[in-house]
């Protein structure tokens, strides 16, 4: 009686949905978002649903497997304008965002009900970091200071660019399947608190087709990092001003435009060769002034700002990773 009751209530509730957004896939997931049906989540671990819209490149579908293998059970992926990779059995292709939006609904059914088998885990259940008997006690360290106690890589101190004092530092990645951040987009960044010491692309942004002007793709990311993803992304209106306004001012000038000019749809006017290197914005920001500088930047301009350093070339040991949810 009281899963039958449980299994209602969950029914009543809306879809909980994870977007993994490869490449042209920005614009079906705001499409479908704008139906209002179900509800995209910020995080893999609270969503029994991938959606994996858009083709993802081969470099990816390791950090693919790894978000997919943080949702909960029981759990479902569907593929929209993406060819299913090995590993997934019984792959749920949708053609149109129709097909998606019956699809998450049937499939949230389902999966509710338990008339779905939940997918099972594609990655081996092993630490990133093998720790076991690493160091003097065995416990992945190097004595008092460094290594990767119990498969954790520890911070280490170093100089604030700001003010010089040493403080713990901690280097992780971020993406490719990252929400908050542009679709595809990898980044490895040094930080100490919020603050960004050092940064590096370890790969591009996916090249996007935007279904919308260019301009209105930028709101729509800005809103969406500003809590606001329900606000339309138009490009006039007292709403959208009163936004603009809570933008902060010279942020990430480029070509005579910042962060709130770009917001407002003004262009980036310097030719591709003269772009600066994402890398070298980032250091010395925030992690939310990171984010609004990367997220105001329309994906033809972005693209050539992100040249690649391979870890080889950079001369670094394993960093953190936060490939997929975060």
């Amino acid at each position: 009686m009281a899963m039958r009751l449980l299994r209602r209530l969950a029914a009543a509730a809306p879809a909980c949905v994870f977007p993994a957004i490869g490449e042209n896939g920005a614009g079906r997931v705001a499409a479908l978002a704008s139906l209002g049906r179900f509800r995209f989540v910020s995080t893999a671990r609270h969503a029994p649903i991938l959606l994996v819209a858009g083709k993802i490149r081969k470099e990816d579908h390791e950090d693919l497997c790894r978000l997919h293998d943080q949702l909960p059970h029981p759990r479902r992926t569907l593929w929209w304008g993406s060819d299913p990779i090995d590993g997934f059995a019984d792959p749920l292709v949708v053609a149109s965002i129709d097909e998606a939006r019956d699809a998450i609904l049937d499939v949230w059914r389902r999966l509710v009900s338990g008339e779905e088998t939940s997918e099972p885990d594609l990655l081996p259940d092993k630490p990133a970091h093998p720790w076991r008997g690493k160091g003097e006690h065995g416990q992945g360290g190097e004595g008092m200071m460094g290594g990767k106690p119990y498969g954790r890589p520890m911070a280490m101190t170093g100089d604030d660019l700001r003010d010089g004092l040493a403080l713990d530092q901690c280097t992780c990645e971020y993406g490719p399947l990252l929400p908050i951040l542009p679709p595809g987009l990898k980044l490895e960044l040094t930080l100490q608190g919020d603050v960004i010491q050092t940064a590096r692309v370890r790969r591009p942004p996916y090249r996007e087709k935007e279904t919308d002007e260019e301009a209105t793709a930028v709101r729509r990311r800005l809103l969406h990092l500003l809590g606001m993803p329900g606000m339309k992304p138009g490009r006039s209106g007292r709403s959208g001003r009163n936004v603009s306004f809570a933008l902060p001012g010279n942020l990430g000038a480029i070509g005579g435009t910042d962060v709130r000019s770009r917001f407002g749809g003004k262009a980036v006017d310097v030719p591709t060769g003269d772009l600066p290197r994402l890398a070298d914005l980032l250091p010395g920001l925030e992690w939310n002034e990171a984010l609004l500088l990367i997220n105001s930047l329309p994906a033809s301009t972005l693209e050539p700002m992100c040249p690649v350093e391979h870890r080889e070339e950079a001369g670094e040991g394993h960093a953190h990773d936060h490939g997929g949810a975060g």
